[in-house]
């Protein structure tokens, strides 16, 4: 976990982090490939069963069945349920990210008697009272990624400290601008979402009380809403009202690839840099044409394993989700205990730093 301030993204050897980034110790890397199963619509199904009854049954609800990084996720709960001998995984989910969107599935999967729903929240507070109403069946709720409302899960599997995050953005960007100084914009993922509205706060916080980023200013925030056109469509909107940027930084997947196909594709590396949040093998080409020399990201198909590792220890009684629980993913954390925390919250680990050295050496 990133705890002091100015630590950047831990990095390790690369065998550490390329064992690290295979989801547990597999043989084989994750491929983050977009996801297969089409969103599903929600309707009327038989009588909720008995939590105990069969093999785990669970539903997977990201804020969208169209986003990668959704897919990269699912390939580390798919793992996870083979070794757990789980029923196979529901995938439902809107094509779009909206929280109203996500509201009907997760009715459908309390109706259906999952014995634990796995969500990234659109909204938190938006899909808080059908969550609550599955907790009250008798489901399990573990959020990850984006969290729902405190009290409308049981655990939110967190993917890394919020809090190192926002420094590790500000750390970038002035790495990334020569001397330290410039022009920045923020190109995020929506107004709504609670993970990227918490590492921005905690960014602009670290930019706008650490002496060494006095000469970075950030002169605009905008949101591309987690949809590859629209974020092209913000990124070249800030590369025409600000002439003078320095650097471009988009704390989502979605968007730092498109605003990095913006920059490359003009051949614009040389004045503007871009740096957030992005796959490996999305950014592997930007790595290495100089338009985004550094990023980070977390094991995403880790992000998933463990989430459902958390809802079959929840099902199962091992845990309870309260502040003090502690349990051990033999395959994660080096084998060293979790321990949840306030407000239900356990953490992943501490994210990658990628770039020209070790961005060759992952798969996802």
């Amino acid at each position: 976990m990133i705890t002091s301030k100015g630590r950047l993204i831990a990095l390790t050897s690369a065998a550490v982090l390329l064992l690290a980034a295979c989801s547990g110790g597999s043989g084989s890397s994750p491929s983050a490939a977009a996801p297969t199963e089409a969103a599903a619509s929600p309707a009327a199904s038989a009588p909720a069963e008995s939590p105990a009854a069969g093999p785990l049954k669970v539903g997977y609800l990201p804020k969208d069945v169209v986003n990668q990084y959704f897919a990269a996720a699912k390939t580390g709960i798919d793992k996870a349920v083979t070794e757990l001998g789980g029923a196979p995984v529901t995938t439902v989910g809107p094509n779009t990210p909206d929280a109203p969107l996500q509201i009907p599935f997760i009715t459908d999967l309390t109706t259906q008697g999952v014995n634990a729903i796995i969500i990234s929240a659109d909204d938190p507070d938006a899909v808080a009272p059908a969550l609550k109403a599955a907790m009250e069946a008798g489901i399990k709720v573990v959020g990850f990624d984006a969290s729902p409302a405190v009290g409308a899960y049981d655990v939110f599997v967190n993917q890394v400290d919020f809090s190192g995050v926002g420094i590790n953005l500000a750390e970038w960007a002035c790495e990334l601008a020569p001397d330290c100084a410039g022009d920045i914009a923020i190109l995020s993922a929506k107004a709504t979402s609670p993970n990227q509205n918490s590492w921005i706060e905690l960014m602009k916080s670290t930019l706008a009380t650490d002496p060494k980023f006095a000469k970075l200013k950030l002169v605009d925030t905008v949101y591309g809403n987690d949809e590859a056109t629209e974020s092209t469509t913000q990124a070249n909107a800030l590369l025409s009202k600000y002439p003078d940027l320095k650097v471009i930084v988009a704390p989502t997947t979605v968007g730092v690839l498109a605003a990095a196909q913006v920059v490359s594709g003009q051949k614009l590396q040389d004045k503007v840099k871009v740096t957030g949040l992005g796959f490996p093998n999305d950014m592997k080409p930007f790595v290495k044409d100089g338009t985004s020399p550094v990023f980070g990201l977390w094991s995403v198909p880790d992000l998933g394993y463990l989430a459902y590792q958390v809802a079959d220890k929840l099902v199962k009684g091992e845990i309870t989700g309260k502040e003090g629980d502690t349990f051990t993913i033999p395959s994660l954390n080096g084998g060293q205990p979790y321990t949840i925390g306030k407000d239900g919250v356990v953490i992943l680990g501490p994210a990658y730093r990628f770039d020209s050295k070790n961005v060759d050496q992952f798969d996802f």
